[in-house]
């Protein structure tokens, strides 16, 4: 691959591993930096910025150690979901990926608890306040936005809560865009410009109030949650809650998969995408759903090489779309493979993939090492759901929606949310109109399953004609409605069908090969020359891999290559939304089958001297908080132990600082192993509650002070 048409801000107050310009973003001119102290350095954060991106733009990936095996530690999740990035500041155990760096911060790994204070009086406890509200809706993503603008047209005083300090959820760090139904969804907008319009939308209704840095940490017989804000404590009582606090990333134990350098995809997207930092120049995917397809094109896009993606089944599980948007990039896929390792001393230095057998086990032989400094893990999400569990244990009027209750596409989540808010509505005694079936089809048709991969004719077409490459039926209609000549159809299902061109009145306006969330269309144009036609080709990576009077190789549909062209010319207008329009100089027989426009070099992603990876499955960490291994716990299990909480007070497993949310499934797969029934396991105890929480929060009542 040729060096990186990105720049990264020099050595200055801006960090070193800051993003300064992005083909989609606009990354905003540096402002006055903050300084703080990372042990004996003096390092700089921008306003907002919290301190794990800070330490990772100064290019510190180490936070810490682990106290039982010394082993290094880092940023994994970016959710609050795990304890991997705490650091200490201040002299406070703080989750750096949750805290904002303040002015004269100083921050230090957290090796050692710091010794408590001896001679403090105790606090006296400060009254906590109660506060009612008719709706309660936990998580401000696409989910919550919707369901309480919806809340707020019938009428009912809402409040919003999430524990970031923005609204929008995962939809702020989401560049691509966006699939689904143009009229109901926001089709073919991008994410964080989705985001943006729904937050503006909701701060139209008086009804709602939004609180931001607050998090719910615990539901109580009362029927009241307690919410931490910015360091102060309150008891929230509604009459209804509307949970939708999205998912976490589920782990995947392998050796090595707790070093710096390993993040979750969430975490990774945030770094690149909300907080302009690049955590690495080498890439390793491992996932080939929906969140890892995505999260290896936002890693191309920010100049990073993604040097193969691994994906466990035979086929890959997210759209076909953006499989094959990844191939035409040059990104090399490996089905029916595995990661077996990473390696590394103090951070990510290579990991080793093979290929597996019927059984899903790593076959030797086909071991291959890539010389990479980080591995994306997408290995799926779990709905959080444990504080609506709570809720209805509790007997509170509970409804859930986005990934919370099914994990599904952002689209989804946002006509869900209006659909539990409609029912909550009514279950308050408002009156409202029921929930329309078209709101239920539309739901189960964004929620479900992407169809079978089809084969499509080849592309033929008059003097001026586009090649759609829609080969799975997939909710996503925007070509058809960017199409004012109406030369777009959809056979069948006006959202899930398969898009056709009616073979007339196309204008060569282009405007259906930019707004494709897939990349999938092109447009031929053998007007002017029918020997060598004009493709107009879609590109959202930097404009200098495609400057006008260069040549790029261009590939079919399939990541294939087919022959270097030259670029005639490049169009960037602002209704295009950052998406390029590339017109190369084809052939009349190529034209039809140009699909993409490569830009990584196999040659330089090829693997390197196979690394053995060392570590038998006894020795890999299941338990990432307490870095307990699966060896320890079989061992426990074949002793006799039967209750989960019997290991959690032998080994501490489900005791650390993600409250044991990780890793009970990789022990319940442990149990499941040595031939245990479910049945004759006793599941843990679940804490009261769901975060960690500083003591002194609930002596300082509702201060606004987080200190």
């Amino acid at each position: 691959m040729a060096p990186s048409p990105h720049e990264t801000a020099p050595d200055d107050t801006a960090g070193t591993r800051r993003i300064a310009h992005h083909p989609i973003l606009d990354i905003p001119t540096p402002t006055t930096p903050i300084g703080f102290r990372w042990q004996d350095r003096e390092l700089v954060a921008l306003p907002g910025e919290v301190i794990s991106s800070a330490l990772i733009a100064a290019g510190v990936s180490v936070f810490g150690h682990h106290p039982r095996d010394g082993s290094p530690l880092g940023l994994f999740c970016a959710n609050g979901q795990c304890g991997s990035c705490t650091v200490v500041a201040d002299g406070i155990a703080v989750k750096a990926c949750m805290t904002p760096v303040r002015p004269d911060m100083r921050v230090v790994p957290a090796d050692e608890v710091p010794p408590l204070p001896l001679d403090v009086a105790a606090p006296q406890p400060a009254p906590t306040e109660i506060k009612k509200v008719e709706a309660l809706v936990i998580g401000a993503g696409p989910a919550g936005l919707a369901a309480a603008a919806e809340l707020a047209e019938a009428g009912i005083g809402t409040l919003l809560i999430d524990d970031k300090a923005t609204t929008g959820g995962k939809l702020v760090v989401q560049t691509h865009r966006f699939f689904g139904s143009v009229e109901d969804t926001s089709a073919g907008r991008r994410g964080f410009d989705i985001a943006s319009e729904m937050t503006e939308k909701l701060s139209q209704y008086p009804q709602v109030e939004v609180w931001t840095e607050a998090t719910a940490v615990g539901v109580f017989a009362d029927r009241r949650i307690g919410v931490v804000r910015r360091g102060g404590y309150w008891l929230i009582e509604p009459d209804a809650v509307l949970v939708a606090t999205g998912a976490r990333e589920r782990q995947l134990p392998f050796p090595g998969h707790t070093l710096p350098g390993v993040f979750g995809a969430g975490a990774f997207q945030t770094l690149l995408n909300r907080d302009g930092v690049v955590p690495c120049r080498r890439l390793l995917l491992v996932g080939g759903g929906n969140v890892g397809l995505i999260a290896a094109y936002h890693a191309l896009q920010a100049g990073i090489e993604v040097v193969a993606l691994v994906e466990l089944m035979p086929e890959v599980g997210g759209y076909r779309v953006h499989a094959d948007k990844l191939a035409r990039l040059g990104v090399p896929v490996h089905l029916s493979h595995t990661i077996v390792a990473a390696h590394g001393v103090d951070r990510v230095e290579a990991a080793t993939i093979a290929a597996v057998d019927d059984r899903g086990e790593p076959i030797p032989s086909t071991a291959q090492t890539f010389a990479v400094d980080a591995v994306l893990v997408a290995a799926g999400l779990a709905p959080l759901d444990e504080l609506a569990i709570e809720a209805r244990e509790c007997g509170l009027d509970v409804w859930t929606a986005g990934d919370a209750a099914i994990v599904s596409e952002a689209s989804a989540a946002a006509v869900g949310g209006r659909i539990a808010a409609r029912r909550m509505a009514e279950g308050l005694g408002r009156d409202t109109e029921p929930v329309p079936q078209e709101w239920e089809d539309l739901l189960r048709t964004l929620e479900a399953r992407p169809g079978p991969v089809v084969d499509r004719p080849p592309a033929h077409g008059p003097d001026l004609f586009p090649v759609l490459r829609c080969t799975q039926e997939i909710p996503c209609n925007p070509c058809v409605d960017a199409c004012r000549q109406q030369a777009i159809e959809m056979d069948g299902d006006p959202i899930r069908g398969l898009p056709r061109f009616n073979g007339e009145r196309c204008t060569g306006c282009a405007k259906c090969v930019a707004v494709c969330p897939g990349l999938a269309i092109t447009l031929v144009d053998r007007r002017a020359d029918p020997a060598r036609p004009l493709v107009t080709v879609p590109f959202e990576l930097d404009a200098g891999h495609v400057t006008p009077g260069s040549s790029v190789l261009a590939t079919d549909g399939d990541g294939v290559p087919i022959g270097r062209f030259e670029v005639v010319d490049v169009k960037d207008r602002r209704r295009l939304d950052h998406t390029l329009l590339v017109r190369i100089r084809a052939t009349a027989e190529t034209a039809p089958l140009i699909a993409g426009i490569r830009v990584q070099d196999p040659a330089d992603l090829a693997p390197v001297d196979p690394v053995p990876w060392g570590e038998t499955p006894d020795d890999v960490i299941v338990c990432r908080c307490e870095h307990v291994t699966a060896g320890a716990i079989r061992a426990a299990v074949r002793s006799g132990i039967r209750d989960v909480n019997e290991l959690k007070s032998t080994l501490r497993v489900c005791m650390g600082a993600c409250c044991g949310k990780n890793c009970p499934e990789h022990i319940a797969k442990i149990y499941r192993d040595e031939g245990i029934p479910a049945s004759a396991v006793t599941e843990p105890t679940h804490r009261p509650l769901f975060v960690e929480v500083p003591i002194g929060v609930f002596a300082r009542g509702s201060t606004e002070d987080p200190r």
